[in-house]
């Protein structure tokens, strides 16, 4: 099977007007639901060419997968630049995290590609999975950062109330979602300071639900 292209190389502009088109239509439609007869007639291409440019329906999934990926990645760090260690950041992944759902109206295209894929030996799979570890990680490292004891529970924690505020902001219609998940996150780490540090917590002062 060809080799799946790497996400961060540029493509022919054929090949990129193929993911775009695929990018929209998985995200918006579906995987299942999008057909390479779809996607190579509105990208003005041939089935070929896809085929020759990502091997399968497969790899262009994948493909599309890790150039979301390093999207949402770069997009981050770019929020996270010049932010704070410790719960400053921590309250800026949740900042951006609100950004980046407002031009996301089905929720995370991750959890959604693996709804579709899991169970199966899709190399997009992988690509999901590394995502939602990096995620983890981040607010592993930022717990570490403002200085709890157990920073992967902490963190853990943390990136659950960010997964679980995407299902509620979206599917589940609850419009101060990522806000309560902030408040929440907050709280989370305000008592997890005590903890360790007993009145090192009032420094996490306090703000309301936005």
């Amino acid at each position: 099977m060809r080799t799946i292209p790497d996400p961060a190389a540029a493509l022919t502009p054929a090949g990129e007007r193929i993911h775009d088109v695929a990018a929209r239509l998985f995200y918006e439609r579906g995987i299942r639901a999008t057909g390479v007869d779809l996607v190579a007639d509105e990208a003005g291409t041939t089935k070929k060419t896809l085929y020759d440019r990502f091997g399968s329906k497969d790899g262009l999934v994948a493909f599309y997968l890790g150039r979301r990926r390093l999207r949402w990645q770069r997009f981050v760090l770019d929020r996270l630049d010049g932010v704070a260690p410790g719960l400053p950041r921590i309250l800026a992944m949740y900042d951006a995290l609100e950004e980046w759902l407002a031009d996301a109206s089905r929720g995370c295209g991750f959890v959604n590609a693996h709804a579709e894929i899991a169970g199966t030996d899709h190399p997009g799979l992988a690509v999901v999975h590394a995502e939602k570890a990096w995620a983890r990680a981040l607010y592993v490292e930022f717990s570490r950062d403002a200085g709890v004891t157990d920073p992967d529970t902490v963190g853990t924690g943390l990136f659950l109330l960010h997964e679980g505020a995407v299902v509620a902001s979206t599917a589940g219609g609850v419009a101060d979602a990522i806000a309560v998940a902030r408040q929440s996150a907050r709280a989370l780490i305000a008592g997890a300071v005590a903890a360790a540090s007993p009145g090192a917590a009032d420094s996490v002062v306090a703000e309301p639900v936005r």
